[in-house]
């Protein structure tokens, strides 16, 4: 995932806060970083997971279905380890967008989120948008380049 931070503040373009999405899995390994500092290097452990799901949208809805995605921020912001959630569009296709959420643990959204009546509350609010399932999976960075 591409961590560019906007000069002169933590934001990272398009994502939010650098210290919200970029930094959390990340310790230090005693070794130099570009600017003289000590580098950072992954864990094996504690390491955040991000969920990234392809949502295709139904024609004419695309509207209906970010109205929806704003309002479930509320239930993504009290899900047992969820960090953040964000939503990106495609421009090549308008239909097309990448929900991105970040949580603490695999389980956090496999088992917690999706076995929890927020899910279903989730769904009500832009289920009816899609065009077909979601196409879901789960990362972990591994490495950063800066």
């Amino acid at each position: 995932m591409d961590c560019r931070v906007k000069p002169g503040n933590d934001q990272v373009e398009g994502l939010g806060s650098y210290n919200q999405f970029c930094s959390p899995a990340l310790s230090t390994a005693g070794r130099a970083d570009h600017n003289g500092g000590p580098a950072s290097a992954l864990t094996r452990t504690n390491r955040m997971i991000l969920e990234i799901a392809q949502i295709e949208v139904k024609a004419g809805m695309e509207a209906e279905f970010e109205t929806g995605v704003k309002k479930a921020g509320p239930i993504f912001k009290r899900a047992k380890g969820c960090k953040f959630m964000t939503l990106q569009r495609s421009h090549e296709q308008p239909q097309r967008y990448r929900l991105f959420v970040q949580w603490e643990t695999l389980e956090n959204h496999t088992k917690d989120f999706r076995e929890s009546a927020d899910f279903q509350e989730w769904r009500k609010l832009v289920g009816h948008c899609f065009s077909a399932p979601p196409n879901v999976e789960h990362v972990t960075e591994v490495v950063r380049g800066f």
